[in-house]
């Protein structure tokens, strides 16, 4: 997956909200069908990661993981947040009309 890191040193100038914000009046204007498709496409990657992460640290294991990386590394995660927020949006957009 993609960096966009970049995008967001002024997000407020580049998106005029946060990419959650972006990505909330994408999936609520675009194509209905793109947006679940896009939807289910992510979901089944999370489900697809988390029972990876559930065979390497075990079912009870990976919450509690899962939360200490993030604090751990929470710049990181926010960014990548903020990285999968825009990616999806491109791809809805990509697809829609």
């Amino acid at each position: 997956m993609s960096n966009y890191a970049a995008l967001f040193e002024d997000e407020e100038d580049i998106f005029g909200g946060s990419p959650k914000s972006k990505f909330m009046d994408v999936i609520f204007n675009a194509n209905n069908d793109v947006v679940r498709q896009e939807l289910a496409k992510f979901i089944e990657k999370a489900a697809t990661m988390e029972m990876m992460l559930e065979e390497k640290l075990g079912t009870d294991d990976v919450n509690a993981a899962v939360t200490q990386y993030y604090f751990s590394h929470q710049d990181e995660c926010d960014n990548k947040t903020k990285s999968l927020y825009v990616e999806i949006m491109g791809e809805i957009l990509s697809q829609s009309e």
